[in-house]
């Protein structure tokens, strides 16, 4: 299993002969239009023309910098029906719109897989979140989380979201996870930002309650989203990772377009 850090929230998984992308976004910004909105601290580590094959991408819910217009149509452009794109409930014509026709929309705890990769199952599971992208849609798309469940390895995708009892009946249904993929940043200020985006000290308790053997953090270090020092979280993490009597091993972070092995028979790094 390998995982690799393309900034943000999007991860190239590498698992069970399947290589798919979280909520991949390739633009220099994380809004509708690409002259003003939050800008990328640090460019996209490669091109999409330089991926490779890509089998699946999984979508977590609509906000600007996790579907990205131009991403889709420059994936789709590439891949086409060979894609398989799993998404939210709701996304399903907004995909289609843009031209995707390989689109699977699930509902929370529904399941699908790409075709030809039976063995694998991608789940739809809960987080707590919210959805915009115009001024009239509020809501009307669906947010979550994945977990990828494989005969090998499986894998949990957190997405975007607040500290919630939901990771706990993930961690009982579909734990222990070989790796997950959690959010670290954009948690300031906690009075506004707690509902909707996890601190590095929840982060862990995610960690913990979806019974991750390791987890990898996401969504910092790339956009200016929030009030925190953009690298602080990292900080904050070891902080709280000592709290909870864990190793920075345990829960780890990467550096943009660093790659991490994972070795299947200890479940531990190579």
């Amino acid at each position: 299993m390998r995982v690799t850090w393309l900034g943000h929230a999007s991860l190239m998984v590498e698992m069970d002969e399947l290589t798919f992308l979280t909520d991949p976004i390739f633009s220099y910004r994380a809004s509708p239009i690409q002259w003003m909105g939050p800008k990328r601290f640090r460019g996209p580590p490669c091109t999409i023309d330089e991926l490779p094959k890509i089998d699946a991408v999984v979508i977590s819910h609509n906000h600007y910098d996790h579907l990205d217009y131009n991403t889709v149509l420059h994936l789709n452009t590439r891949f086409g029906s060979d894609l398989r794109w799993f998404v939210p409930l709701g996304l399903l014509d907004w995909m289609q719109k843009c031209g995707c026709e390989n689109v699977i929309e699930l509902d929370w705890w529904g399941e699908n897989c790409v075709p030809g990769h039976d063995a694998v199952t991608f789940v739809f599971t809960p987080s707590q979140h919210w959805c915009k992208r115009t001024a009239t849609d509020d809501n009307k798309v669906l947010w979550g989380s994945w977990s990828v469940l494989g005969p090998w390895n499986r894998f949990f995708f957190a997405g975007d979201t607040g500290y919630c009892v939901a990771f706990e009946e993930i961690g009982k249904r579909f734990g222990p996870f070989d790796l997950a993929a959690i959010p670290i940043g954009a948690y300031e200020p906690r009075w506004f930002m707690k509902y909707q985006h996890v601190s590095p000290e929840e982060a862990v308790r995610i960690h913990t309650d979806v019974q991750a053997k390791k987890s990898v953090g996401i969504h910092w270090g790339t956009f200016a989203l929030a009030n925190e020092y953009y690298l602080d979280p990292p900080t904050k993490l070891k902080e709280a990772l000592e709290r909870y009597g864990l190793q920075t091993e345990d829960f780890f972070v990467l550096k943009h377009g660093e790659s991490q092995d994972l070795n299947i028979s200890d479940n531990g790094f190579e």
